[in-house]
């Protein structure tokens, strides 16, 4: 199979299809006109698959008789963004946009299937395409493992626009790649009065600030300094007036982290300053923290079979890197804590980070994207 050939062959076709799909963006997790455009396609090309609703497609390619499975996946929803591109296929829909590359994900793992599907004489197994939406709400992966996605896999690849790093290049590490997020909201209640007469109050406002203040112990005090972790504050909502003392002030953060000591300690460390704190100034604090995707953990088989494919499509071995991990969150991890599973970023020389409103990706990294999943299937059914 002439992998980078036949990439070329599709990549025309593929561009539009990445273009229909960029043009009317869908949020959240009901994406049913991307998915009639997937399902379209899968029939297209005589591929087997299961249509969840609107939340996802489960398609099986079946090449020669085997047991092995390896698994490919594309998310699909957009964001709450305005459209500042100027693309002649630029977002129809107004403040929605696909600004994660999610657009080339699908068009990408079309191309793919196509290939795979005109090809399956030539490798024995089974490639399953996952689509799934949900992915900036770290639900769709959940999801799909619940309606059978992971059943019988033994890997599976994820790959992921990189628009600051040059078209052609592949990114990846092994273990810890992308953080695990956690989102909180954190409630003070005190008692309000008149801005004259504090001492007759109990400041919401201020135990709220000397809360944010003290949450970044967790950082200097509470984890070893030799394991990341980030606690950010986004959000402080408190006061009605200049001269009201408040009652309540309202925050809402999210944390950060990598490693499994660190990710299960945050909780627990969190509510303790929060509330300890709180009741020293007279209020009370009130959390409500949610573990919104787990760390994302490349494992070492499959990033070094992911490093030998790339290795064979690429036009210099040299365009394969070891990546810094980042801070992002990824439902890919869903996956990876359940098989063995390698994440990878492809370059797409995007001219600003991702979820910028000014985002282009470069359509040509599709080619090298579908070359990867093509050469990735191969290698891990003929592992």
């Amino acid at each position: 199979m002439e992998i980078k050939k036949l990439c070329d062959e599709v990549y025309e076709e593929i561009v539009q299809i990445r273009r229909k799909i960029h043009s009317y963006p869908e949020v959240g997790i009901y994406c049913p006109k991307t998915i009639d455009l997937i399902c379209s396609y899968l029939d297209q090309l005589n591929i087997d698959y299961r249509r969840l609703e609107d939340r996802g497609v489960i398609a099986d390619i079946k090449g020669k008789p085997a047991d092995k499975i390896v698994m490919l996946r594309a998310d699909m929803d957009a964001l709450d963004i305005l459209e500042e591109t100027g693309l002649d296929f630029s977002s129809e829909i107004e403040g929605k946009m696909h600004a994660c590359g999610h657009d080339l994900h699908i068009a990408m793992l079309l191309g793919s299937a196509k290939i795979l599907s005109e090809h399956k004489d030539e490798f024995k197994g089974t490639v399953r395409l996952l689509f799934q939406t949900g992915e900036e709400i770290s639900s769709g992966a959940k999801y799909l493992i619940d309606n059978g996605a992971l059943e019988g896999v033994s890997m599976g690849l994820g790959i992921h626009m990189d628009p600051l790093s040059k078209t052609g290049k592949v990114s990846s590490r092994i273990g810890p790649d992308w953080a695990g997020v956690d989102e909180f909201t954190i409630v003070v209640n005190g008692d309000s009065g008149h801005g004259a007469m504090p001492h007759k109050t109990n400041d919401a406002t201020v135990a709220a600030a000397s809360i944010i203040m003290n949450l970044q112990t967790m950082v200097s005090r509470k984890c070893n300094p030799l394991l990341p972790l980030v606690v950010s504050i986004g959000e402080v909502h408190s006061g009605s007036a200049y001269n009201i003392i408040s009652g309540k002030a309202v925050l809402r953060g999210t944390c950060r982290s990598f490693d499994k000591e660190v990710y299960d300690m945050i909780p627990e460390v969190l509510e303790q300053i929060c509330k300890n704190i709180a009741t020293a100034l007279g209020c009370q604090a009130e959390i409500d923290f949610k573990r919104t995707g787990k760390p994302l953990i490349n494992d070492e088989k499959a990033f070094n079979i992911l490093k030998q494919s790339a290795e064979k499509v690429l036009n210099d071995p040299n365009d394969f890197f070891v990546c810094d991990m980042a801070m992002i969150g990824e439902d890919f991890s869903e996956y990876a804590n359940r098989i063995p599973c390698v994440f990878a970023h492809l370059g797409a020389d995007g001219g600003y980070p991702l979820h910028n409103c000014h985002i282009n990706f470069a359509e040509e990294a599709m080619k090298t994207g579908m070359a990867l999943e093509v050469q990735f299937a191969l290698d891990v059914l003929n592992d």
